[in-house]
């Protein structure tokens, strides 16, 4: 083939010009999510401490109901930045509004979000109060308080057993949350993050805010409002810690990103933020000094301000009312262990459990920790799974593990149906020897032809070097619990102790 020395020519020129709307166009591309990580706790795990947390919330500080315009409006915005968020990394994010002066947000693991009204009336307009709200997901998306978890050095509060088995001096739900860095305060509930913490959750609410049409650079706006109060500025600035050169790392990570015509005042903001500036807001003082008096949780019910889960989020992650309605037989398909086991660490111990069936934590310390499938929980009472938890003998009393187990079952058959069947009987677990016992009870949930039934449980104790006992139980109906017992079996192989 002959070559024309003009179209080469031309050729060239087109070659060139492509390599430079190539080069041009690798410098400016769309921002995309980092890979936020993989935490120790589970992503249900994750859900049930921020859940457990946000009913805590409505306990400590007054809420405003769900019909208030401000909550309206938060819930609205929330809802729109979430959108941005890709579906295999998001959360069952949801919103709330609290009544209280000071400027302060906080999302919770799992993804319930408090923004104070003091927040909103502060915001000079809509794509600063979405910053302040990226931001806040953005923690949430990076799984920060579940990696801080991982850094800590007291037990699971999932658990629920530190406080029994290892003697720890945290009390009740608040003590443990303050094991994740979430506590309760005279400014409200306060989270603790890292600098590196805030850096990343800049960069990603930055990501949110340019996906969902606001500047990104609003978001470092409104905190250098708040820095320019000084010391006797707002808790926000305690809880996050500013990272440094705020202004300057945003504006370095959006200036590659493609041009974009942002969204400006909305008239749904200034609606909001007039009619919030005439409700009746609480400064962090008058709140902790409510929730000492339990004003608060009166309060919030009479007006209505209840806390209610997301649809979809499993009720074992958010409390303890029962999935199948007691009274009714449940599907024994429904409640069959798999035979794929995955471990799940409880702090003291670690324990293989199937993978169809969930940890539900206790509602405060002391409680028992279940393992049970959804469909195998009645209310508070199990009839298909495993309770598990400690003990230790009162006043510094020393007892051997067959005085222990005698001492448990009389308690345990103390003002109800429970007996035991025949003798305690010696058990290998983890190493060390225990007791196992047969009893039965009355399931919670009757036959097939609703009568009630009988119920197998299996209870095994098993003695600590510190003097302390872990004891689990296993349960399921007297006819079915041999189907049960190979499952029962593979997780006390599995048990560990952490010394």
């Amino acid at each position: 083939m002959t070559s024309n020395p003009a179209s080469s020519k031309h050729l060239y020129k087109t070659v060139a010009l492509v390599l430079v709307v190539l080069e041009a166009f690798a410098a400016v591309v769309a921002p995309q999510f980092p890979d936020p990580g993989h935490p120790g706790m589970s992503r249900d795990e994750q859900i049930q401490l921020g859940f457990q947390t946000a009913a805590q919330v409505y306990k400590q500080m007054p809420v405003l109901p769900d019909n208030s315009p401000e909550t309206q409006y938060i819930r609205k915005l929330g809802t729109k930045l979430v959108s941005t968020i890709p579906s295999q990394n998001s959360w069952p994010f949801e919103f709330h509004v609290i009544p209280q002066k000071e400027i302060n947000a906080f999302a919770l693991p799992g993804g319930p979000m408090f923004v104070n009204i003091g927040t909103i009336t502060a915001a000079s307009n809509e794509a600063e109060l979405a910053g302040v709200m990226a931001h806040e997901m953005s923690h949430v998306y990076m799984q920060h308080s579940a990696k801080q978890a991982g850094k800590a050095q007291t037990t699971s509060m999932l658990a629920g057993l530190a406080g029994l088995v290892l003697g720890a001096t945290t009390k009740g739900t608040l003590g443990s949350l303050a094991q994740y860095g979430i506590q309760f305060g005279a400014q409200g509930l306060m989270l603790k993050y890292s600098r590196d913490d805030e850096a990343q959750a800049d960069a990603v609410g930055a990501i949110i805010l340019y996906k969902a049409g606001y500047n990104p650079k609003s978001m470092a706006d409104f905190f250098q409002k708040l820095a320019a109060e000084g010391s006797s500025g707002p808790q926000f600035l305690s809880d996050h810690p500013n990272p440094g050169n705020r202004q300057e790392a945003i504006q370095a990570e959006i200036a590659q990103w493609p041009p974009k015509k942002y969204s400006t005042n909305a008239t749904a903001f200034n609606t909001a933020r007039q009619h919030a500036v005439g409700v009746r807001a609480y400064s962090g003082q008058e709140i902790e000094q409510g929730a000492k008096s339990g004003q608060w949780a009166q309060l919030n019910q009479q007006k209505g301000a209840t806390f209610r889960p997301p649809t979809g989020v499993p009720v074992s992650a958010t409390s303890s009312t029962p999935p199948t309605p007691a009274g009714k037989p449940v599907s024994i398909d429904s409640v069959l262990p798999s035979a794929q086991l995955v471990t799940s660490d409880l702090g003291p111990l670690k324990i293989a459990r199937p993978n169809n069936w969930q940890v539900i934590p206790p509602a405060q310390n002391g409680q028992d920790l279940r393992i049970a499938p959804p469909a195998g929980i009645s209310g508070d009472s199990v009839g298909y799974g495993v309770v598990i938890n400690g003990v230790k003998p009162p006043n510094g009393q020393s007892m051997n593990v067959d005085q222990l187990t005698s001492e448990l079952v009389r308690s345990m058959s103390s003002g109800g149906d429970l007996s035991p069947i025949g003798q305690a009987q010696p058990i290998t677990v983890a190493g060390v020897q225990g007791r196992s016992l047969a009893m039965q009870s009355t399931s919670p949930f009757p036959d097939a032809k609703g009568q009630p039934q009988k119920e197998r449980d299996w209870l095994v104790t098993v003695p600590r070097s510190d003097g302390s006992f872990v004891y689990l139980v296993f349960v399921a109906p007297q006819a079915e619990f041999e189907r049960f017992r190979p499952s029962y079996e593979n997780m006390l192989r599995t048990l560990q102790f952490r010394d």
